[in-house]
């Protein structure tokens, strides 16, 4: 993220506030792990970083304190990007299973040919991604996948509803793209299930078996899960992906 992040944000939104462009800059490397988890937002050097004053990062980070993205530490001073946590994960994915497998069901009735072929499209290369350990293939094919089952479902309050926890599951997702991306990784039994997962529910949708594309979005997320949970050397997972402590 640099200064000329934020002129084509002037450019691309010339009326929008500073603040608000500082935010979205910041938003977006905070969900793609680009600044890490626990990582302390150092108002001055982001507004060197941006060639800008530091009124407008400090109130961007006021804001993203307010939706949860950022928090303060009682035993530090300043502000720090939200950790990841497994316990989290698991309450945030429960509350994703049971969108998003009510969503692959309905799609199993309403989903349109044009659409089942782009989600085995999705779903193809996401598998290829995997087993190439590309990263930015599997983040290319991995939302991309999801947000299309869920915008044709039909059910509008879903749609709404899998926006609320949108933000949260992306980072959760960008960090399972990174374990996946780790040789060390290999030995994980649960990443074949992960690499095929999506091949299972597209083709539950593609024969119009709803029960069955609902139980295989629901072995998805579980799958997702306890993948996720045996990544890494230690009992949690994301350690390996928190900023080091100051």
């Amino acid at each position: 993220m640099d200064r000329y992040d934020i002129l084509r944000k002037m450019e691309q939104q010339p009326d929008a506030k500073l603040k608000d462009l500082v935010m979205q800059l910041l938003y977006q490397e905070i969900i793609s792990l680009k600044i890490a988890p626990g990582e302390k937002l150092n108002v001055n050097h982001l507004a060197a970083q941006l060639g800008i004053s530091r009124t407008p990062v400090a109130e961007a980070i006021a804001s993203l304190t307010e939706s949860g993205f950022v928090v303060s530490r009682p035993d530090q001073a300043g502000s720090f990007v939200l950790d990841l946590s497994l316990q989290d994960m698991i309450s945030l994915y429960q509350v994703r299973d049971a969108i998003e497998s009510e969503a692959a069901y309905l799609c199993a009735y309403n989903a349109e040919d044009n659409v089942i072929m782009e989600l085995t499209r999705l779903a193809d290369a996401f598998r290829d991604s995997v087993t190439l350990r590309d990263i930015h293939g599997m983040k290319e094919t991995d939302m991309p996948f999801h947000r299309l089952l869920i915008d044709s479902c039909g059910n509008r309050y879903l749609v709404r509803s899998y926006e609320e926890i949108l933000p949260y599951l992306t980072r959760y997702q960008a960090s399972m793209m990174e374990f996946i991306g780790r040789g060390a990784n290999d030995l994980n039994p649960w990443l074949s299930n992960v690499k095929y997962n999506h091949v299972s529910v597209v083709s539950a949708i593609r024969m119009r078996m709803p029960e069955l594309a609902r139980q295989s979005m629901a072995d998805h997320i579980a799958s997702s899960l306890s993948f996720t949970s045996l990544s890494g050397d230690t009992a949690d997972p994301f350690q390996s992906l928190k900023a080091p402590a100051e």
